[in-house]
């Protein structure tokens, strides 16, 4: 049983890494793609981290690092856009493992929900808005738009989740390995200074 759960887990895994899947959706196709029921438990996410890291260790150690700086950079440039909105980054771009083919995703809190949207059309961006699940499992709000990577070469995914500035809390809180699940543009611009040095 513990070697079908590491074959689900590194299946998953290159699925991530390789397509840019969700965590949820790596984990159901890895099932459906080893033929096995359905209702088979699924791993849970630090597991499935732990084998991702493994995952780029192995195979990407030489293209990952390059990607990696390019979406942090980029992400950088949109927190600094939407500066008063306390933005987060999350995701893949902030725990470090992200390659060319993740989106970028931004937590952003705000004392009106329409203000980001206000600030976007302002600034002539085009969007799209749709419903997620978020830190608390609440339903939020999602502006997803596109944004040219000048090193990458390409169009990336921004997603900007949209919370009360209540909930900032909850984007602080660490998970079992005591990492934060999102930074502030502070944060990321120390992690980007470290990088370097």
């Amino acid at each position: 049983m513990q070697d079908l759960e590491q074959e689900l887990l590194s299946t998953a895994a290159r699925f991530i890494v390789e397509e840019g899947l969700s965590y949820q959706a790596s984990k159901k196709r890895a099932v459906k793609l080893l033929g096995l029921p359905l209702r088979t438990a699924l791993p849970n996410n630090d597991d499935l981290e732990e084998h991702v890291r493994e995952y780029i260790a192995l195979f990407c150690s030489d293209t990952q690092p390059g990607e990696l700086l390019a979406l942090r950079q980029l992400a950088v440039v949109w927190m600094r856009r939407l500066e008063e909105f306390k933005p987060h980054l999350a995701g893949a771009v902030w725990r470090g493992m992200a390659t060319r083919l993740n989106d970028i995703h931004l937590q952003l809190f705000c004392d009106d929900s329409k203000s980001a949207e206000i600030k976007l059309i302002d600034q002539g961006v085009s969007y799209d808005v749709n419903p997620s699940s978020g830190i608390h499992g609440q339903t939020v709000d999602v502006l997803s738009l596109s944004s040219w990577c000048e090193p990458l070469n390409e169009y990336v995914g921004v997603h900007l989740s949209i919370y009360d500035l209540d909930d900032i809390r909850g984007a602080l809180q660490p998970d079992s390995k005591g990492l934060t699940k999102s930074g502030s543009l502070k944060s990321l611009e120390l992690l980007l200074k470290d990088t370097h040095e």
